[in-house]
């Protein structure tokens, strides 16, 4: 499979996302590491538990700078599973459950560090549990026929994991302002996922 194809088969597992610009960029990075491990045979059930593995221990570090490195690498694993799968023909409903049940895993060790750095603890609740009804809601609407939900919100999983890089760099550089971070990100969660309901609402009515 080429890249072209890559892209297309992505595209169409998305419901057609676009696969240009920034995407586009990363689908080329992501096809290139897909390569490698589809020739080395890993197989990306494998690799996102990898990813989840990383999450743990970034959750359970003692050192932020650690951390914020294993945090980086959960993501390039998590990244990359679904595109191994393309290249190797794979695809899998197992897969798909597998990927979601470590994200939703590996957010709460995000989270957990969160808490570790000093974000009080209703907070990183409420945040998991905010992130976490966002995305069951889209996986519900799957379930029911809408493979796509057709809203983009402010709060993404990527989006959900700068949050967490930088409540890490303020640890380790000693900028204050966490706290106040973790509140206005806490308003766009929710903001995101009054977003995601609305749409939902409006699919399903």
């Amino acid at each position: 499979m080429n890249e072209r194809e890559f892209k297309e088969r992505w595209s169409q597992l998305h419901g057609g996302a676009d696969t240009e610009g920034v995407v586009g960029g990363w689908l080329s990075f992501s096809y290139q590491a897909a390569r490698v491990c589809a020739a080395l045979r890993i197989s990306p059930n494998f690799i996102t538990l990898l990813g989840l593995a990383t999450a743990i221990a970034m959750g359970l570090s003692e050192y932020a700078a650690i951390a914020l490195l294993l945090l980086v690498i959960s993501l390039f694993f998590d990244g990359i599973d679904g595109s191994v799968a393309i290249l190797r023909g794979t695809e899998s409903k197992w897969g798909s459950l597998l990927d979601s049940l470590a994200d939703r895993i590996s957010e709460a060790f995000w989270l957990y560090m969160g808490w570790r750095l000093g974000i009080p603890a209703w907070i990183v609740i409420v945040m998991w549990t905010i992130a976490s009804t966002q995305e069951y809601a889209r996986a519900r609407l799957a379930s029911l026929g809408h493979p796509e939900i057709g809203v983009v919100t402010l709060t993404e999983r990527p989006v959900r994991a700068i949050f967490m890089a930088f409540a890490l760099l303020f640890y380790i550089f000693d900028i204050p302002g966490t706290l106040q971070l973790s509140y206005a990100f806490l308003a766009l969660l929710l903001f995101s996922l009054l977003k995601v309901m609305r749409t939902a609402f409006l699919i399903l009515r």
